[in-house]
């Protein structure tokens, strides 16, 4: 990529910038706020917090303020600049998207990571531009931020939720400390949803020295000339026997269950207005039946990735090879699998996300009341029960939890599970590039009519307390009289 000066840099950020803030002055952005200020027992009550500032949660953030719902606060326990997965867990070298998807811009072009892009390095750099370089994402997030001057709070952690009323307290410890008040909780958390780390029960009881979850923070330095095995086949699973083997590794083995990998991304195949914005309103038996359909199927690590990983003669491939038992001894890990067993001395698991929030302490009070698929929505006729979907909340039209049991829980209609976890229910707009602003616009558009609502008195009483004059009343003269006049004529 051809570098420009530092000036020139500033300068066309600078002119961007310019050219964003007319966009949003003509636009009317952001909205006027209108959502009248609460308090309770002398403390200030937030109209929404969200959990997360990564890009999910600062898309969700920057929907609130520029629809004039301004009394809004992202909290994220990472430090500035390193919200989500971009420059930690994430061990791709680009993103596997499109460079040119819209991302969060939220329908505003000078907002796109392509006009960022281009105000820096020019229209012939981006034409050279393949994928897009995942610490590029991030300083474009970073600046996405700055530019809206969004309402983050960076190392501050939710410990626990609890209902005060018809408020929600939200439980925080970090940078701030306390309780904060809320009338509208989002959880933008990622791809770890609701729940954390998928470990299989091989694994358990096994000592962390000898493995890692493909999210963990992996010192892949202490790797070097070490026998390592990954399991899956999916991206993650690529990007982590990558590292390993460019960290030195003295070898890697891919432990792959399926007899064949897989090849083709059916969703990415058919991904379209209509699949962004029609999955939420097919019948459950068609969400069922497309989710289950790629999960069977499964999408395919990106091809420069598994090149990543092949092209190191000490990278072994094995198909059709599951895993039985996993044992430590002094040797390190003994593998039981279907081709045998097998010699290791780490072990990275690449086993994905589950929605298993029980074991969240900050979701104790909200867990046991949360309905999820398999309480009822999803029934036999659509298939095979799946882990991993059956287990999926059961969301209302603004990515709202739903009680298990009506009356529980009332403060569930005012959490938002905005993250990888609302899939199955929505489709893929809460935790991909793709249709993230699609997502975004769907829960803020909720949570404002929520809002209005709950405020229908204090709104309608205003309409009767407007009285800011249109006509002052010398426009025009009353010739009623005249009528008198000329009957009488």
């Amino acid at each position: 990529m051809r570098h420009t000066s530092t000036s020139a840099v500033t300068t066309g950020l600078a002119a961007l910038e310019a050219k964003l803030e007319e966009d949003l002055d003509f636009l009317e952005l952001p909205a006027k706020p209108w959502v009248p200020t609460l308090s309770r027992d002398g403390l200030p009550v937030r109209d929404v917090v969200v959990i997360g500032a990564g890009m999910c949660g600062l898309a969700a953030t920057a929907k609130l303020v520029l629809t004039g719902i301004t009394n809004v606060v992202a909290y994220d326990a990472a430090p500035a600049g390193l919200e989500g997965p971009w420059v930690t867990f994430a061990r791709m070298q680009t993103l596997r998207s499109p460079k040119t998807l819209h991302g969060p811009s939220l329908g505003l072009p000078q907002l796109t990571f392509r006009a960022w892009f281009t105000a820096q390095w020019g229209v012939e750099a981006w034409r050279s531009l393949d994928k897009i370089p995942k610490g590029q994402w991030m300083d474009y997030l970073v600046w996405y931020r700055k530019v809206l001057a969004l309402p983050v709070r960076n190392g501050v952690r939710m410990t626990g939720v609890a209902s005060v009323g018809d408020l929600i307290a939200v439980d925080i410890e970090g940078a701030e400390t306390g309780r904060v008040l809320t009338r509208h909780l989002v959880l933008a958390t990622g791809r770890s949803g609701l729940g954390g780390f998928a470990v299989p029960d091989f694994l358990s009881g096994i000592d962390r020295v000898y493995w890692a979850h493909s999210a963990d923070d992996i010192d892949f330095d202490a790797l070097k000339g070490k026998r390592v095995a990954v399991i899956g086949a999916g991206a993650s699973s690529m990007d982590n026997a990558a590292t390993a083997l460019e960290a030195g590794a003295g070898s890697v083995d891919m432990l792959i269950r399926r007899k064949e990998m897989p090849r083709i991304n059916k969703l990415t195949g058919i991904g379209s207005q209509g699949v962004v914005h029609g999955i939420y309103h097919l019948p459950d038996a068609w969400k069922w039946k497309f989710f289950d359909y790629t999960a069977s199927t499964q999408t395919p690590p990106p091809r420069s990735s598994t090149l990543r990983v092949s092209r190191h003669p000490n990278a072994r491939f094995f198909l059709d090879c599951g895993i039985i038992a996993v044992k430590q001894d002094a040797d390190g890990l003994l593998v039981e699998t279907t081709q045998g067993p097998m010699r290791y001395d780490f072990l990275i698991a690449a086993t994905g996300f589950s929605n298993d929030f029980s074991d969240r302490p900050e979701f104790a009070a909200l867990a046991p009341c949360i309905r999820t698929w398999s309480d009822g929505r999803y029934t036999s006729d659509m298939g095979p029960s799946r882990t991993g979907m059956s287990d999926a909340p059961d969301l209302g039209p603004a990515f709202e939890f739903r009680e298990r049991v009506p009356g529980s829980c009332p403060m569930l209609a005012h959490i938002h599970c905005f993250n990888d976890a609302a899939m199955l229910t929505h489709g893929k707009v809460s935790g991909d590039i793709p249709a993230v602003s699609a997502g975004a616009d769907r829960l803020v558009r909720g949570i404002a009519a929520s809002l209005f609502a709950e405020d229908v008195k204090t709104h309608f009483a205003n309409l009767i307390a407007y009285d800011t004059p249109e006509l002052l009343g010398d426009e025009w003269v009353d010739s009623t009289p005249l009528l008198q006049k000329e009957a009488a004529l």
